[in-house]
């Protein structure tokens, strides 16, 4: 299904703005073409179908031109993107999370079979982390990151086919997070804000905290319940008892749990859920990090032993706020399926690494016109404004 119509004169004065940094006319109506193919034409979002929508067969070859073979720099539409959306949207939090694509083929740059947490089963696919500005009523992309296997970078025939540049090299999944992020505030004219990273397995090592402190960015981090800490107050089980699990020390002191409500915008519904938060420090020396102050929030959906979701912070803040925060997520996650699913986000058939950004780029641009002239049911939440919070 294609995204509901959008109002033209938005349409048309966003992708002005947008596309501003392309240097040719034509580049910057290829780009608007696009853009609208992507809102229009229904099913797939191939090239060929995004041109049959938006100019017709002669525009096919002119289209993948633009995306595949032209010179034309992403980074500069997407620091445009953040920038408009900070005036216009004041985002709650930057919510990191992972794009899984599926692909049947082994030719897409980046393509592997990986194992997906969130879906419990191993895929052959493209995995992406991308930047959402996120508010309870609407979440946008603003970057993204391709999360590129070892062989892919080591192997000079797959960095030949997907035309690689020279400076990208094999990066851990706790290196892109923090690069993704900090290059969306080294680009975009932003002001920082807490950043939700909802990604499984970037929390190996709790130095990446370091990263983010240093750009200013206060995070809120989503943690495995192994992941070893120790307890910090003294006046709570634990304390001295060396290294515990996250999940150790929430189970100790589950009879604190206290009960927070918060609005599933999505669903325009009401929830509750059974909340602690307590001070902890790192269980090995990561320099600064060991002497900072750290909080790790425990979420219970019901009576269970063991918390359902945990988080780890340095944000001091309530643990109504901070679970809040977390809520951030599911609206990415609905937005993502509700809306930048139907403008082409998963839907690259290229080959070369330049061709997925820039495609995925243009797919960022489209999510946020569909949703700023009311092209999906996004619910409004009672909560509003952005939580000034600090590291």
């Amino acid at each position: 299904m294609p995204c509901a119509p959008a109002d033209e004169d938005v349409v048309g004065e966003l992708c002005s703005r947008m596309f501003a940094s392309l240097p040719r006319r034509d580049q910057r109506e290829r780009g608007e073409q696009y853009v609208r193919g992507l809102l229009t034409a229904p099913g797939r979002k191939s090239v060929r179908n995004i041109a049959t929508h938006a100019g017709g067969g002669s525009a096919v070859q002119r289209l993948h031109h633009f995306v595949s073979g032209s010179t034309w720099d992403w980074q500069p539409i997407r620091a445009a993107l953040a920038s408009h959306l900070q005036r216009i949207t004041a985002p709650a939090a930057w919510v990191v999370q992972v794009l899984t694509i599926p692909k049947s083929g082994e030719h897409s740059v980046g393509v592997a079979r990986r194992f997906v947490p969130q879906l419990g089963q191993t895929l052959r696919g493209q995995q992406a982390l991308g930047v959402w500005f996120a508010s309870p009523a609407m979440s946008m992309p603003v970057n993204w990151r391709l999360l590129l296997p070892e062989q892919w970078v080591r192997d000079a025939h797959l960095r030949h086919r997907a035309e690689l540049p020279e400076d990208v090299s094999y990066e851990t999944l706790e290196e892109s997070a923090a690069a993704v992020v900090t290059e969306t505030l080294q680009h975009a004219e932003v002001e920082p804000r807490p950043v939700v990273l909802d990604v499984p397995g970037a929390w190996t090592d709790i130095g990446v905290l370091r990263s983010f402190a240093a750009a200013g960015l206060p995070l809120l981090g989503r943690l495995g319940a192994g992941t070893r800490l120790l307890m910090a107050d003294p006046a709570l089980p634990g304390y001295g008892a060396g290294p515990l699990t996250a999940e150790q020390i929430l189970t100790s002191v589950r009879g604190l749990r206290r009960t927070v409500t918060w609005h599933d915008a999505p669903q325009n519904t009401t929830r509750t859920s059974s909340v602690v938060l307590v001070r902890v420090r790192a269980a090995h020396g990561t320099g600064t990090v060991a002497q900072r102050p750290l909080y790790l929030l425990g979420e219970w959906d019901g009576q269970w032993r063991v918390p359902t979701r945990i988080w780890l912070t340095d944000v001091a803040a309530p643990a109504a706020r901070l679970l809040r925060l977390t809520k951030l997520t599911h609206r990415v996650s609905h937005d993502l399926a509700e809306v930048g699913a139907r403008v082409g986000l998963r839907d690259y058939e290229g080959r070369s690494f330049r061709g997925w950004h820039r495609h995925v780029t243009l797919s960022s641009v489209a999510h946020t016109a569909c949703l700023l002239t009311g092209g999906t049911g996004a619910a409004a939440a009672p909560e509003t404004g952005s939580p000034r919070l600090t590291a």
